[in-house]
């Protein structure tokens, strides 16, 4: 049965939007009005190599079962959306236009997956360790959330790594590491077994009778998309310099000894909260991924372009750590470079426009 998502973001979004259309769902994307002109009219080409192929596929959601259309936040009928997915950057949430939204959705009672690499304040209150931290501060409005039932919010690892290309069209996406989703179970089980259906439809995708990466995986834990905090202080962070920044290869790979006990560190704040060691991504792996990663993170483009908010994981990995009693003297001064450069975008006075 094709099911209705909607998805808040057309940058990253179109990425889970295409596997969902390959498996013959149906998508909507919330974007702005200009972008959502542009995928009603053109659709959306996001680009992916399948294992052993030397060169990127193009895939075309005109070229697909499912059905795609885009629109902006005011337009959007919930009435018609069995899942609600959550692709934007944590800072655009609030946007007013955006708020608005999500109160509906709050509302509404729609189960809504995160694919943002900042989780949303309610899946974080399901972790038992967690639930009386004061966390605010890392949040750019954490009143946005505040509408929010816990188990209706789960949150899913954005581990694979793309962007758009800065040449192309607002439609285009490039997967550079076309990793797996890994999503955490909502608490009612109804819910569940519509993240399932979707796990198993996108994973039955052939190509050209050729598997397609990027997989939708469904976890019992709600630690597994805590592996990913790991990844982003070790690497994406220390993108971000006192100067200009550097590729997630050379965050990872300058000093790699250090890397690791960054790496150990976060991944032994996720164990003290509860997380199995068969949660977490080894380092050795990791750092061999993080090779091929040759460009500045997402986090580090928006700062050097004049971003005056970015997600913040690495000042709420920081906040919990010393709320644990488990700080961390680099950690701290990764927070303590981005707070600068932010700082510096303020008052310099830089667009931060998302």
């Amino acid at each position: 049965m094709a099911r209705n998502v909607l998805i808040l973001g057309a940058s990253y979004g179109s990425l889970l939007a295409t596997k969902l259309l390959m498996a013959g769902h149906n998508v909507t994307l919330v974007c702005r009005k200009n972008t959502a002109e542009l995928i009603n009219r053109d659709g959306t080409e996001v680009r992916i190599k399948l294992r052993d192929e030397p060169t990127h596929r193009s895939i075309f959601s005109r070229d697909l079962p499912g059905k795609l259309d885009a629109t902006s936040p005011d337009k959007v009928d919930l009435s018609r959306y069995d899942l609600v997915a959550l692709a934007m950057q944590e800072p655009q949430y609030t946007n007013h236009t955006i708020r608005v939204l999500m109160v509906k959705i709050a509302e509404a009672n729609l189960p809504c997956l995160s694919i943002m690499n900042m989780p949303p304040l309610p899946y974080l209150k399901r972790i038992e360790g967690l639930s009386g931290m004061d966390l605010e501060e890392a949040y750019t409005n954490a009143q946005v959330w505040e509408r929010f039932k816990p188990g209706l919010v789960t949150l899913c690892s954005p581990d694979p790594q793309a962007f758009r290309p800065p040449e192309e069209a607002a439609n285009v996406l490039h997967v550079g590491l076309p990793t797996n989703f890994k999503a955490s179970i909502f608490a009612d089980e109804a819910h569940n077994r519509l993240l399932r259906e979707l796990e198993a439809d996108i994973d039955a995708v052939k190509l050209d009778g050729h598997d397609v990466p990027v997989k939708l995986k469904v976890f019992d834990s709600l630690f597994v998309p805590l592996a990913k905090w790991s990844m982003l202080l070790t690497g994406n962070y220390r993108c971000i310099t006192p100067t200009d920044p550097q590729p997630i290869r050379e965050a990872v790979h300058g000093d790699l000894k250090l890397s690791q006990s960054i790496y150990d560190h976060v991944d032994a704040v996720a164990r003290r909260l509860g997380a199995d060691p068969q949660d977490q991504v080894p380092f050795a792996k990791y750092a061999k991924a993080a090779e091929s990663l040759l460009k500045p993170s997402s986090a580090a483009r928006a700062v050097a372009s004049g971003a005056p908010f970015i997600e913040r994981v690495d000042l709420l990995v920081k906040l919990i750590s010393h709320q644990l009693g488990m700080p961390n003297a680099d950690i701290d001064r990764t927070v303590q470079i981005v707070d600068q450069k932010l700082n510096e975008k303020i008052v310099t006075g830089g667009s931060g426009a998302l």
